[in-house]
């Protein structure tokens, strides 16, 4: 479904119940069909599936860098460290890359954690992604990452160019993957 923040008429019911967008008042009857199919299901074995995804059109999550050589001092090099937007989170990377990628926003998509560091698996192995930035990517956690998950290596993997812990530790991640999992897309951000 997609629907615009389109604003409730101030004299309509739904205005009236305390919905201001055409929006909100989606997402509660979505939520009201949902819960009446699962309380409708008789059968104690069958799990029924009633969530669903709200997404909202926003700028990009990388920072803006469009500088002329002479426009930018060695001060403002710091400013440059990290290409992500400040309020961005883990969540707005993972669907950005998604999007970037042709990915269908519907997979389901698992949180685990691996060595203290958020790992996303999108349908299992489509895409799993780390976008941690505490500089803590190495040659081992990658090795965890495809070795001990129990999973096939991924078709797609990213991570936050930041995440690095040293530009060959990201040199060296790349040659590990080449290795263990050559059928592996490669990205950073």
């Amino acid at each position: 479904m997609v629907q615009l923040p389109e604003p409730c008429n101030e004299k309509s019911l739904a205005f009236k119940a305390g919905y201001q967008t055409i929006a909100e008042l989606s997402k509660d009857r979505i939520k009201a069909s949902g819960n009446q199919v699962s309380n409708e299901c008789t059968d104690p074995l069958k799990h029924i599936d009633i969530g669903f995804r709200v997404l909202k059109i926003d700028s990009s999550n990388m920072a803006e860098v469009y500088y002329k050589p002479d426009a930018i001092s060695q001060t403002d090099l710091f400013a440059q460290v990290d290409n992500v937007k400040e309020d961005r989170t883990e969540e707005d990377l993972l669907f950005q890359v998604m999007l970037d990628w042709g990915v269908d926003l519907s997979l389901p998509i698992k949180r685990e954690t691996i060595d203290g560091k958020a790992v996303f698996y999108v349908a299992d192995n489509a895409l799993v992604a780390c976008f941690d930035k505490s500089a803590g990517i190495t040659e081992a956690f990658v090795k965890t990452l495809v070795n001990d998950s129990g999973r096939e290596g991924p078709m797609r993997l990213v991570f936050r160019d930041a995440g690095f812990a040293s530009d060959s530790a990201k040199i060296n991640v790349e040659q590990v993957l080449k290795q263990l999992s050559p059928h592996t897309d490669v990205k950073s951000i």
